[in-house]
């Protein structure tokens, strides 16, 4: 055949048609960014078995896309095993690929645990609560994002309108959560320029962290296929609204029934689920440090925002740093089973199983110390107390920067015991990393560079 003359027109472009079906598997890295390795689809019943390989080093990613110093360098290697239970097939139905991955624990090549990996983390900490208390946790992870796509205008916090001009986005991606298996309690516009809200039902500590990971990444799928983006950053501008991530939680027993309310109780509260929360008050100042432990979370947790910015119970309180939730309807056992916490602390700039796991952690360390529960603070401004008060009510100004955060973690040796030693140290060493890239950024340089990631 002869060659095509190279002043020859060029046939038209087309979408090709010829496709071979791709399968991620996938771990939240401890930026929380979801990372891993694809294969074509048809080897799915080998892979499930055999995982696929990963290098130790993978983990010293930092948000912004260098690589922290890391103790393995070149060495090693690992595998991500795939959780059959979080499979993922959303086929939005345009042509565009299908989303289509699970998540996976980071093990040895033996099949053994990986100290580092952040969900064995998780589970090791609900299985300690279980062999320490006989109790577990139920969880669910309240997300706010804002969508570029949104159209807003002055007033449309919480509109009717609001939700009417951000398009198919909305539908959309309810009915891309509801091909992944997931059925949203809320969908909102909430209170800042084009910022939307998503919450769930409460399920198990590791689905309960599963699932905010899938909701995150199907929220940027949809956005991606209508032509824009969607970010979970803490702070869009320095002088706006932030978005946050409130962890609800509530203890139960083996059984199945709901222990953290008590009739008898103050407000409420068990004895059980106060020593529980003593136990996080406690240690959230050091907690922060996994809770929301980058430069633009402290942009956002501010006094006067709407935010956790002390060490408080409050009684549904919304700038509590744990807030005691409402219930809705009659009956005790409508009640008990409602009840539960709000840690409000936290951000999308966090990995989900530390967020939970430490949360775990500490407030196991309180009901093995049989902590008595901080006094609750009802229409109480902490910053308008005074320093008597505050520590009548175990009260602390919550850190107020990074360098604040991972100061707190560093002199609070219970809370650096509950991670294996070689974790803790890539933590904060990869934090700490991330934290030189930025320490000479103004505060909209610190937005925009998180906006970007998030």
């Amino acid at each position: 055949m002869a060659a095509r003359p190279k002043n020859a027109k060029q046939p038209p472009a087309e979408a090709p048609t010829l496709r071979e079906p791709l399968t991620m598997f996938c771990y939240a890295d401890l930026t929380g960014a979801v990372r891993g390795k694809g294969f074509p689809t048809r080897m799915l019943g080998k892979k499930l078995k055999s995982g696929v390989g990963w290098t130790p080093t993978n983990i010293m990613f930092t948000a912004l896309g260098t690589i922290a110093p890391s103790p393995w360098g070149p060495h090693g290697d690992l595998s991500l095993m795939p959780d059959p239970a979080t499979k993922v097939e959303v086929d939005f139905g345009d042509g565009s690929a299908a989303e289509r991955f699970f998540l996976c624990d980071v093990r040895n090549t033996d099949g053994s645990a990986w100290d580092c990996c952040p969900r064995t983390f998780l589970k090791d900490a609900v299985a300690a609560l279980e062999k320490e208390t006989g109790l577990h946790l139920m969880a669910t992870f309240e997300q706010e994002f804002v969508y570029s796509g949104a159209n807003e205008r002055v007033g449309d916090n919480y509109a009717l309108d609001a939700i009417r001009r951000h398009g198919n986005f909305g539908e959309t991606y309810l009915g891309a959560l509801r091909e992944a298996g997931i059925e949203p309690d809320s969908y909102l516009a909430e209170y800042a320029a084009g910022q939307f809200e998503v919450t769930l039902p409460p399920r198990d500590a590791l689905a309960a962290c599963d699932t905010a990971i899938i909701v995150r990444e199907l929220a940027r799928a949809t956005a991606w296929r209508l032509g824009h983006r969607v970010t979970f950053s803490p702070r869009v501008t320095p002088d706006g609204l932030g978005s946050g991530v409130h962890i609800h939680f509530s203890l139960w027993d083996k059984k199945g029934k709901p222990v953290s309310h008590d009739p008898k109780g103050e407000l409420g509260i068990s004895e059980k689920a106060g020593q529980f929360l003593a136990g996080v008050i406690e240690h959230m100042p050091a907690l922060c440090a996994f809770t929301a432990p980058t430069p633009v979370s402290y942009l956002r947790l501010k006094p006067h925002t709407w935010t956790g910015a002390w060490s408080n119970l409050g009684y549904r309180d919304r700038e509590a740093g744990i807030r005691i939730c409402p219930t809705f309807g009659s009956g005790p056992d409508a009640v008990a089973r409602q009840f539960n916490f709000e840690y409000r602390a936290a951000d999308a700039t966090a990995n989900a199983y530390l967020q939970l796991g430490m949360i775990i952690h500490a407030g196991l360390a309180g009901l093995k110390k049989r902590l008595p529960m901080p006094k609750p603070t009802k229409d109480q401004d902490p910053e308008t107390m005074s320093e008597a008060e505050r520590a009548k009510h175990k009260i602390r100004r919550l850190p107020g920067s990074t360098t604040e955060a991972f100061a707190a973690l560093k002199s609070d040796k219970t809370v650096q015991a509950f991670l294996p030693k070689q974790l803790l140290e890539i933590y904060i060493a990869g934090h700490e990393a991330e934290f030189a890239l930025s320490e000479a950024w103004s505060p909209a340089e610190i937005c925009r560079r998180y906006v970007e990631v998030y």
